[in-house]
């Protein structure tokens, strides 16, 4: 079920326009956030919605969908009638990577809410071109909170464009260069969280005592 928030679907063209991954992504000041979200309701069944939210006010859109947490996951803090917790697992699929100050928002959400795993697709990365880049930092940061981060391939927009996109019968045609740019971005992402991918394999030896 679409919950009343998020009821409209991209038009085809705001669609292209704030997720096509190119290099020089000029214009784009906004950050479109098209999520899904699954509710485990019994040991092997699950419930389903779907949005999309873009910046408000001011308001950075990864907060925003915090702000809108309550109604899109109800019972995330509270458990079923027979007593038990509820779990929810939440997609992104976001135009830009979240920027390093709701990096820091979301790691300390989520250390705080052990029933939520979140996994955030991204078109662009945001400011990460510098190697000391606060951004980069954040997106690390997001990785050790347990976040599965990674870049969009033909795939996710194909499966975006059906999903979160007014398209009728129209089908979804890549654009020039969005596969070079995918790889591009993903090796870019990769040597961004080697570090904390480093880290982890440092604690793994402790904990083996090596």
């Amino acid at each position: 079920m679409i919950s009343k928030l998020d009821s409209v679907l991209l038009a085809k063209k705001k669609f292209i326009f704030h997720y096509k991954n190119m290099r020089w992504a000029k214009g784009r000041h906004e950050t479109y956030l098209c999520f899904v979200i699954k509710r485990r309701v019994g040991p092997d069944s699950l419930s389903f919605d779907f949005g999309h939210l873009r910046n408000r006010s001011g308001c950075h859109v990864e907060l925003l969908f915090l702000r809108h947490l309550a109604a899109l996951c109800p019972g995330l803090w509270g458990s079923d009638s027979a007593g038990v917790r509820l779990s929810y697992s939440i997609t992104w699929f976001c135009s830009w990577s979240p920027c390093s100050a709701c990096s820091h928002r979301l790691s300390d959400f989520l250390s705080r809410t052990p029933n939520l795993r979140l996994r955030i697709f991204v078109s662009r990365l945001y400011f990460c071109d510098l190697e000391d880049s606060v951004e980069r930092e954040g997106l690390r940061m997001l990785k050790r909170a347990g976040v599965h981060i990674t870049v969009m391939t033909y795939k996710d927009y194909f499966y975006c464009w059906d999903t979160f996109v007014a398209r009728r019968k129209t089908g979804f045609k890549p654009w020039d260069g969005l596969q070079q740019n995918s790889v591009r971005l993903a090796r870019k992402l990769y040597r961004i969280l080697l570090p904390c991918e480093t880290e982890d394999l440092r604690d793994a030896f402790k904990l083996m005592g090596l």
